[in-house]
């Protein structure tokens, strides 16, 4: 089993109905629209999939169905974001035994490890699976540096292949390459980085507005790798202002309230997040509808499954 770590992966979001349960054809609306634009794989249970509110059963579930409707489409890549290696070991067996493609892993959660406590962690999950690994590299917001020592002592383990890079340093992708070279796929984890970063070498996007603009992201994406840069940054200006709602603590609720809006999702959170409301609702619609009435005309085969996309799905079992 491989996976090519190219393209535009979604961080997709965790439908609910307003009865608190999951929210099946909402999900597969918005999945089918990924897919449509063109993205590579399919992201599940991250930050913005709201992980941390979710059962181990409900993960299963998302991740069954996921499958099943992909159909090998796309990949499909299950998120661990646990507190013991112990809880990692049990999602990386679920995942293999119920169809995802690969993981994406945080270092442990709440205890502030190590480096050699965070590596072990690494290397346990693994030693344990054959899946692909792309390690999420997020001090901003999980307080731990997968530093580059880190990562020459995790080069041993071959199926640890990617990072999401999120350290919203962009000269960490030319420190990685210097490094490294093509050991590591590089994804670009922060939206308001990503073209800077694909400027620089990274060789994908794990997206978050794409949620709710799949073809602009797409677009972008596409462009900049064919080396048209102008109309990559043409897009990419208008985008911003959007792609900004990705670095806020309710990064959530607003990707959920842009969804909404553009037809590709609800607002429905689990609590403890509410959904926004007054002046700071009014600021993020404003922006959003903004965008939406100003959307831009993406170049011809800059987005769309009927391009020959830059994942190889055959294979994939």
């Amino acid at each position: 089993m491989s996976i090519v770590w190219k393209g535009v992966f979604p961080a997709v979001t965790t439908k609910f109905t307003d009865d608190d349960e999951l929210d099946f054809d909402a999900f597969d609306a918005n999945i089918e629209a990924q897919i449509q634009a063109g993205a590579n794989g399919i992201i599940l249970g991250g930050s913005l999939g709201e992980a941390s509110v979710l059962t181990d059963e409900e993960k299963i579930a998302l991740l069954e169905h996921t499958v099943k409707v992909v159909a090998k489409r796309v990949y499909v890549v299950l998120n661990i974001a646990e507190q013991t290696t112990k809880a990692a070991l049990q999602c990386a067996k679920n995942a293999a035994k119920y169809g995802a493609d690969g993981l994406m892993m945080l270092p442990p959660l709440r205890y502030k490890a190590d480096e050699e406590e965070t590596v072990k962690y690494f290397a346990d999950v693994a030693k344990s699976t054959k899946l692909p690994i792309m390690i999420y590299n997020n001090p901003f917001d999980y307080k731990i540096e997968v530093t580059l020592d880190m990562f020459e002592q995790l080069s041993a383990y071959k199926n640890i292949q990617a990072v999401k890079e999120s350290t919203r340093d962009v000269s960490n992708v030319t420190r990685m390459i210097n490094r490294f070279g093509n050991r590591f796929a590089i994804m670009t984890g922060v939206d308001t980085l990503a073209l800077e970063s694909l400027f620089m070498g990274a060789d994908g996007w794990v997206a978050g507005l794409v949620d709710a603009f799949p073809k602009e992201t797409v677009a972008v994406y596409r462009l900049a790798k064919a080396e048209r840069m102008k109309e990559a940054l043409a897009i990419y200006r208008w985008f911003l202002p959007v792609l900004e709602l990705d670095i806020h603590p309710k990064l959530v609720q607003y990707i959920k309230l842009a969804e909404s809006v553009t037809g590709l999702g609800t607002e429905t959170v689990r609590l403890p997040r509410l959904k926004i409301t007054g002046e700071e609702r009014d600021r993020v619609l404003g922006i959003i509808k903004h965008a939406v009435k100003h959307r831009p005309e993406l170049p011809a085969g800059s987005w769309g499954v009927e391009v020959e996309a830059e994942v190889d799905v055959t294979g994939v079992s």
